[in-house]
């Protein structure tokens, strides 16, 4: 967690995490909402959750899409963590537009650092676009291309409450697709 220094004028550095859910089967009768993970997202979601640990990005709080793909995916990736993240879990993530996702995230508290929204494509992609004012290396120029399912974007900005970001103010500063990290 980055606390605002007392006295200091020292804007604390936020990270925003995005996570697109793994990738998921389309079982006839199913509904959208409740598609479950295919075999290939059973073993990316784990992988998403060993991503963020090795890259010491492990969330302060999560918020994640009621959906049962984003949910195990959730699941899955946050037991590769030694400690329990809080979770939340809130319908208006699945299907999202960035306005949606933007609020949800101007809502979390001041003392969280890092906070990690698991979530649902075109919304995510479009968020990550609409924030970014610059990235590091082609992590922009990779997210433009697509951004697939177990997808991992880390945003940084200065503010002094999540109620303070808005479009272009963040840097793109990770880019990973959880795929080929087994």
């Amino acid at each position: 967690m980055n606390a605002r220094a007392e006295g200091t004028g020292v804007v604390p550095l936020r990270r925003l995490v995005v996570l697109r859910h793994a990738k998921s089967a389309w079982p006839e009768g199913t509904s959208d909402h409740d598609r479950p993970l295919a075999p290939r997202g059973l073993r990316d979601a784990p992988a998403a959750g060993r991503a963020l640990a090795g890259a010491g990005r492990i969330p302060d709080l999560a918020v994640c899409s009621t959906a049962e793909r984003a949910r195990r995916t959730w699941e899955l990736a946050s037991a590769e963590w030694e400690t329990p993240t809080p979770v939340r879990h809130d319908p208006r993530l699945y299907a999202a537009d960035p306005d949606d996702l933007l609020e949800v995230a101007r809502e979390t508290p001041p003392e969280v650092g890092t906070l990690l929204l698991v979530g649902h494509n075109p919304g995510l992609e479009e968020l990550i676009l609409a924030l970014a004012a610059e990235g590091v290396d082609d992590t922009l120029a990779q997210v433009r291309t697509k951004f697939p399912t177990s997808a991992l974007a880390v945003l940084d900005w200065h503010g002094p409450t999540w109620q303070a970001l808005t479009p272009h103010t963040a840097r793109l500063t990770a880019f990973t697709v959880a795929r080929g990290l087994h």
